[in-house]
């Protein structure tokens, strides 16, 4: 804060509000007229020209007005940005996981389907590292001779679902067969530790299942998957109502960075300094015209997932970053212990 005087304080605030609500470049008579600001229209100028040429905003080509820079962006979350959690979103999530209905991973989904729906931004969640959890049991749904369904579950209720199409060579009855053999001896095992724990039952495998490879491998990928890492999109699409995506260059780009998972590798990389850290945790950073907010959730001591938003620079950080922790407290209050 002591970078910058109370007056250019001001009208930075008033700059990135207004930027935010409109997206429309902001000048002088703007700021007198609708944030009433104290100053006359050749100062406020002058405080605009000052705070352009230190970097915390920026002049448009099609307008005399000017936006927020990265570095007022920067500015504004580290030391002006305030609580603003919206009720309407926050009764939404309410209604949809506040009475456990669902698995974590359900509750996980429903609540970034509802932050992107409500905010028009790409909502994102790596769920609970599952590795840490025990197996508890596996259950067999039949559907016909040729189809079955297998749910993994864990101690904590983390579910994996594995659907199975095989020839004739393979019965129901052998994969019945495979699943009581995994339960009797398998229940308790971490997650973790499935794969190489399977690995060791192949011989008894042999002598129970006629066609044990082929159950052999399906089960093996199961395992080695869910002990994996969660990572769930909702609804991106949504990113492209805002005004900045109207470039399809710009669309390209961001698809390619969420598809790829570039977010989430970014995010957790120290190299870029465009990032900020706020007194409640969450995270906030920018790459190139994008901006990120991540906000984390433990549901016990080894397990933690983490929610974020994408979308442009532009964005209600003060909205948002109060919803994605109120979220995380919801799903730590349900699923986890809850926030120390």
């Amino acid at each position: 804060m002591l970078c910058l005087k109370n007056r250019k304080i001001t009208i930075l605030k008033a700059i990135v509000d207004e930027f935010i609500e409109t997206a429309e470049p902001i000048g002088s008579k703007t700021l007198m007229t609708k944030y009433n600001l104290p100053y006359s229209s050749a100062t406020i100028r002058n405080d605009m020209q000052s705070l352009e040429e230190m970097g915390y905003l920026e002049k448009t080509h099609v307008s005399s007005g000017r936006i927020p820079s990265t570095k007022g962006y920067k500015f504004y979350c580290e030391n002006l940005m305030e609580d603003k959690l919206d009720n309407q979103i926050v009764v939404a999530l309410k209604s949809a996981i506040s009475n456990g209905r669902y698995d974590l991973n359900d509750a996980i989904q429903q609540s970034c389907d509802i932050v992107s729906e409500m905010t028009n931004l790409a909502t994102g969640a790596l769920g609970p590292d599952s590795r840490y959890q025990k197996l508890e049991h596996i259950k067999l749904f039949p559907i016909d001779e040729r189809n079955a369904v297998v749910i993994f579950i864990t101690n904590t209720g983390h579910t994996e679902t594995k659907n199975f199409r095989f020839s004739e060579d393979v019965s129901v009855k052998d994969i019945e067969t495979c699943c009581d053999i995994i339960n009797s001896r398998l229940k308790g095992t971490l997650v973790d530790e499935l794969p190489e724990k399977f690995e060791a039952m192949k011989p008894i495998l042999e002598q129970k299942i006629y066609s044990h490879e082929m159950l052999y491998k399906a089960f093996l990928n199961a395992f080695t998957k869910f002990a994996s890492e969660n990572l769930y999109y909702s609804k991106t699409s949504n990113i492209l109502h805002q005004p900045e995506y109207s470039d399809i260059e710009k669309i390209k780009q961001l698809m390619t960075m969420l598809d790829n998972n570039t977010v989430w590798r970014r995010l957790e990389s120290n190299e870029n300094t465009n990032s900020i850290t706020t007194a409640t945790g969450s995270k906030l950073q920018w790459i190139d015209d994008v901006a990120i907010v991540k906000s984390s959730f433990r549901v016990n001591e080894l397990e933690e997932g983490q929610l974020m938003v994408v979308g442009p620079s532009r964005m209600d950080y003060s909205k948002i970053v109060a919803v994605l922790e109120y979220v995380a407290d919801m799903l730590e209050r349900i699923y986890g212990q809850g926030r120390k």
